[in-house]
């Protein structure tokens, strides 16, 4: 349909008639008839009907105005509201999905450049499992994906993975934990009370292979899917438990407990996930670049799938 001819019509209807309408909308009264009657000859209907001198609706030209009314009346909202966000800063819409997996402290790490852009961002965060989070993006109702590890060929699904970065992992105890282990590091976890990444952890499998290759055997207290509940659980002197290497600093500080020794062979990995080969939104940008450069060790180049 075209909307030019359905604004003269609308036009003419308001204005009651031909002569009328042509002034309103500068242009002759043969002009407007033409485009009308086009207009009727597309939708196979008389819309007017003569009454003497003058023009009326017909029964489908009621309803047609009734739709053109609303037609118009939306446009009118639309170039208010265009006006209107012309004037205010525009906000960008940020979802991120982010694999439970993933301890919190990093995930702040990794968002927080997004939120120090320019123009404001309205952050939308939601948590799940690794597969949950993925049909999520197939769906693009999340924009990306954190996780701490890569998509894979086996998952149907076509997105790319971009490497944010890797960090081995430390140790962290309370004071009153660290006083009652015995000797040095690792030989001190031998025996000592632990927590531990749950089975859906990245590093659950390296974890396990790392204590069985120095033979240490620690009493399991608990095991965690949700890495910030070990955390709360070790800050309460539950036990050691491990964090990335490159938040030392803040574990320490957030939790009030000491690193009690570093495994280097033990590396945490991290991506973000999205549909984008080369990313464009500005907020996977600003979180890609701040994470290769200032806060993990590089790990390749994106891949897709």
């Amino acid at each position: 349909m075209n909307f030019k001819h359905l604004h003269y019509f609308w036009a003419t209807a308001h204005a009651g008639g031909i002569v009328k309408a042509g002034e309103q909308l500068h242009t002759s009264p043969q002009t407007l008839s033409g485009q009308i009657k086009l207009l009727e000859d597309r939708l196979g209907r008389k819309l007017f009907r003569k009454s003497g001198r003058k023009l009326e609706l017909t029964e489908d030209g009621r309803v047609a105005l009734g739709y053109a009314d609303d037609i118009f009346q939306l446009g009118s909202e639309l170039e208010a509201t265009l006006r209107e966000r012309r004037k205010a800063r525009r906000s960008i819409d940020f979802r991120v999905g982010v694999a439970d997996s993933v301890a919190k402290t990093v995930v702040y790490r990794l968002l927080e450049p997004a939120l120090q852009l320019d123009d404001p961002v309205h952050l939308v965060c939601s948590e799940g499992s690794f597969a949950e989070l993925l049909g999520q993006l197939a769906l693009r109702r999340v924009d990306l994906v954190i996780a701490d590890e890569p998509l894979t060929r086996r998952v149907s699904i076509k997105a790319f993975n971009h490497p944010l970065g890797r960090s081995t992992m430390s140790f962290f105890a309370t004071a009153a934990v660290r006083a009652g282990l015995r000797g040095g590091f690792p030989q001190c976890l031998d025996g000592a009370p632990m927590l531990i990444p749950g089975p859906a952890s990245s590093v659950r499998a390296p974890f396990d292979a790392w204590l069985s290759r120095l033979r240490l055997l620690p009493r399991v207290v608990g095991e965690f899917d949700d890495l910030a509940l070990m955390a709360t659980f070790g800050r309460e002197g539950r036990g050691v438990f491990v964090s990335p290497t490159a938040l030392e600093i803040e574990t320490e500080a957030l939790h009030g407990v000491q690193t009690i020794g570093r495994a280097d062979e033990l590396v945490e990995e991290f991506y973000a996930i999205s549909v984008e080969r080369r990313i464009s939104h500005p907020c996977v940008v600003a979180i890609t670049t701040a994470a290769r450069v200032k806060l993990f060790e590089p790990i390749g180049h994106a891949t897709g799938h």
